[in-house]
């Protein structure tokens, strides 16, 4: 069903914000906040582990926490799977495992395993067109459920491509049977985005993370063809500040005091773990 829903929203016509997550407490706040659908964040669920965002972690300890973020909200899943982690027989594995899972959507990158996070160094590699393209190709040809969702990322903006390459991708993509394309810039500006869309001329959902351009307007981005909005690392850099601000308050200060009108309270963890809906046992063992 959430599947079904996640096809649904990329097709409504309206704008779907995502938020990336990296545990199950995580994309419930983010569901909590009105998000329509939940980013397991390859590079969020690698700071969790305190592990570069670099292949470091297999298929099934993302996969894991995957699972337990499905479990854990209502709205669709969509799993960042970096570049696959492998060849054509590690995708038919991956698509699997992943359905199995219930997960909704999966988004893999044309870059070669393994790959390295797109904000690291400069002139990143790029996997061969025909060889992403055959992974897309297998993606689809092993799911069982025709709604879940295969998102092919472009990395050639990233790598410093121009925009004919991007388009090469693009094309040979849909092609190959992308069910929607993430055009990924690090540029400090949407112009890259806008280059594209301006010029893809095929209608297929379009998806941005705007991590290094934070001021975009979405009414703009969703004219231009973009469907989904994905804020791929807001939820660990946020979640990291905090936890530095109270763990350093509580050192100088020696105590408490000074944070607990910060901080969440009991009820409120007690809330979001469900513990009302503990059931009391109903047989009576005193005699």
């Amino acid at each position: 069903m959430k599947t079904e829903n996640l096809r649904n929203l990329m097709n409504s016509g309206k704008m779907v914000k995502v938020m990336g997550a990296h545990n199950g407490l995580s994309a419930k706040l983010a569901e909590n906040a009105g998000f329509d659908a939940i980013w397991a964040s390859g590079f969020e669920i690698a700071a969790t582990h305190v592990v570069p965002d670099a292949n470091i972690l297999t298929m099934t300890e993302n996969l894991n926490v995957a699972h337990s973020i499905n479990k854990s909200v209502s709205v669709p899943v969509i799993c960042d799977c970096d570049s696959g982690y492998g060849d054509i027989n590690n995708i038919a594995h991956m698509i699997k495992e992943y359905e199995s899972m219930g997960i909704s959507g999966v988004c893999i990158e044309d870059k070669p395993f393994p790959k390295l996070n797109s904000f690291l160094g400069e002139g990143q590699k790029l996997e061969d067109i025909e060889v992403f393209s055959e992974k897309i190709r297998v993606a689809q040809e092993t799911k069982k459920n025709k709604n879940m969702v295969v998102i092919a990322r472009i990395e050639a903006f990233i790598a410093g491509q121009g925009l004919s390459e991007v388009l090469k991708r693009a094309y040979a993509y849909k092609e190959a049977g992308a069910d929607a394309l993430l055009i990924h810039s690090k540029k400090e500006d949407v112009s890259e985005i806008y280059e594209f869309c301006n010029s893809f001329n095929e209608n297929l959902p379009i998806v941005v993370v705007p991590t290094t351009y934070p001021n975009i307007n979405l009414e703009i981005l969703k004219a231009h063809g973009v469907r989904l909005v994905i804020y791929a690392n807001h939820g660990i850099r946020s979640s990291v500040n905090a936890m530095k601000e109270t763990f350093e308050n509580i050192i100088k200060n020696g105590n408490t005091t000074n944070v607990e009108g910060t901080i969440s309270s009991m009820e409120e963890i007690f809330r979001l773990q469900g513990t009302g809906k503990l059931r009391k046992p109903s047989y009576n063992l005193q005699k």
